[in-house]
């Protein structure tokens, strides 16, 4: 980084990322400010091409933080316009034959009260309500390196503009910009790049589970109005998820006719020949999907991975100089298959914990008060109840185990007087090629079901070809050395963007990787079972361009 060319600017907070957690820490940290009559300058750097662009979420929302936030939220004009009218949770046998669960039974599924949503559109709704309290928001820009002072975090480096693939400056080249801060707030969302990097340099999770993750995708379809039933909610399990893969489904009924719909498959799987995608593409084939999209059009596609490691995975959210907050810190519910109203209340217990510290005259530099606050919220409650919700089904299989789990949720109301623990990680379940048997999908047709490179189409995803590659192998020769014959290469079927294939040239096989393909989901960075691919942050305002995922 060449310091002598770049400009910098000091704010008292910078945050990075302008998600849900993002947006409710510097909500909630300019709305104390005012009630104090304090001054605090705040920006929030997000590397999409506009808040939202790279949000993607189901979304069922919980508004119980958005009350706590802003309380006027419907007379402001917040777009949470479709309330929940009906719950169904399914359990598919096979592409025709499905029976319902009670909700009695599958009480994390309950959803009176909640609204269908786009995340997208209510991130741009926060980010405007923001913006409206002088909060700067600095769409377009990448926060590609953490600064750090004598072992304190002082602030991020905004990633440069205008550097070609071979790393030389084009004649369109910009710095990027230092951005100091007194606290430095990280919410990326699942996998942070600098997040992985602060839990990693601090020790953040040491003494805790590893953390685990699913891929999760979505589609938009206009569905034809005789089938549209606007507040259903659909979750589905079982087919066609391969043997011993916990995966999940839903289907939402939204406004004007709009259906957000999308899988989940948990990357613990072990059958490398498994293909997250393809199960996706299956799955919409079963009657009671299909039913639905007949005579309907996709209009959008996407895919993230998601965090669900749950209350044993949630590393130390504080570090010198700054938090983790949100997905950075893993505080998904993933039993509710919910997220963002937990993200929210994370930021919000960040910033009451920041703002405390603030203005003494000596305040410290590690916020170890967020544990403390974190410990004494719902937020805290809510997550100790579904802790061995992931565990009973990791340790006893998707059919004891999801009855033991249901169990502890539906009896003992997640209080058994035990933590189970997960100890795995993700990348380390996947088993020989050889020792797995191969899966073959059927082919899309065009209609209901859809190749990878038109889905991607949909998501708009663009980057700047001449550019360094952000997918950055640490050992070029592991995917034909290793991965391929052990297991087949399987980033050729984990990644949802087609982005990595084994291609014949002069004979020989390459590991070619399509990177302005990349959605951004990270599922390379965390399921390569060499830990090999290490995602960075590409040039500003490159990856997805998500319309109202």
């Amino acid at each position: 980084m060449e310091n002598i060319e770049r400009e910098s600017m000091e704010y008292d907070v910078v945050i990075v990322g302008a998600g849900p957690a993002g947006l409710s820490t510097a909500i909630k940290l300019k709305q104390q400010a005012i009630e104090a009559s304090k001054e605090m300058s705040i920006c929030v750097v997000e590397k999409g091409s506009e808040v939202g662009a790279h949000i993607l979420s189901g979304n069922v929302f919980d508004p119980k933080a958005l009350d706590e936030l802003i309380p006027d939220w419907k007379e402001l004009g917040a777009p949470l316009n479709t309330p929940v009218k009906k719950d169904s949770v399914r359990y598919l046998l096979n592409e025709n034959l499905n029976f319902s669960i009670p909700t009695l039974f599958a009480t994390t599924f309950k959803n009176h009260g909640n609204y269908i949503m786009s995340l997208g559109n209510f991130c741009r709704w926060m980010a405007e309500y923001a913006e409206g309290l002088e909060i700067d928001i600095f769409p377009g820009f990448t926060a590609s390196e953490l600064i750090i002072s004598n072992g304190v975090v002082a602030g991020i480096a905004t990633g440069d503009m205008g550097v070609d693939v071979n790393g030389e400056k084009k004649d369109s080249y910009e710095p990027g910009i230092n951005l100091m801060a007194k606290y430095t707030i990280l919410s990326e969302g699942c996998r942070g790049h600098l997040g992985k990097q602060a839990i990693s340099l601090f020790n953040l999770d040491e003494d805790k589970d590893p953390q685990h993750y699913g891929i999760g995708f979505k589609e938009v379809w206009d569905l034809d109005p005789s089938v549209h039933e606007e507040g259903l909610v659909v979750h589905t399990m079982g087919w066609p998820a391969a043997k011993g893969v916990l995966s999940g489904s839903y289907l939402y009924h939204g406004e004007n006719n709009q259906a957000f719909l999308g899988y989940i498959v948990p990357l613990d799987y072990d059958n490398p020949h498994i293909s997250p995608f393809d199960e996706f593409q299956q799955w919409k084939h079963q009657a009671s999907i299909q039913k639905y999209l007949v005579g309907g059009t996709r209009t959008a596609y996407g895919a993230r991975a998601l965090i669900k490691g749950g209350h044993q995975s949630i590393p130390k959210m504080h570090f010198p100089g700054g938090m983790l907050v949100g997905d950075d810190a893993g505080t998904m519910n993933f039993p509710r298959i919910k997220g963002t109203h937990t993200a929210m209340k994370s930021g919000m217990i960040a910033a009451e914990s920041l703002f405390e510290e603030f203005y003494k005259e000596d305040p410290m530099t590690d916020l170890n008060t967020v544990t403390a606050n974190f410990k004494s919220s719902w937020l805290e409650t809510e997550l100790h109840k579904a802790r061995n919700f992931l565990p009973f089904i990791h340790k006893y299989g998707t059919l004891l185990g999801v009855a033991l789990a249901g169990i502890d949720q539906l009896i003992f109301r997640g209080k058994l007087p035990f933590t189970l623990h997960h100890d795995q990680p993700d990348h380390e379940c996947l088993k020989e090629s050889s020792e797995m048997p191969r899966i073959d999908y059927p082919k899309p047709d065009g209609v209901i079901s859809f190749d990878k490179l038109s889905s991607v189409f949909l998501s708009n995803t663009n980057h700047e070809e001449d550019q360094p590659c952000h997918l950055v192998l640490k050992d070029p020769s592991i995917p034909l050395s290793v991965n391929l014959p052990k297991y087949d290469e399987p980033a050729q079927r984990y990644c949802p963007a087609g982005v990595y294939e084994i291609i014949e040239k002069e004979g020989e096989k390459q590991f070619q990787i399509n990177a302005q393909n990349c959605v951004h989901c990270k599922t390379c960075d965390i399921k390569d079972p060499s830990q090999n691919i290490n995602w960075i942050t590409p040039e500003g305002a490159g990856g997805p361009n998500y319309p109202n995922m």
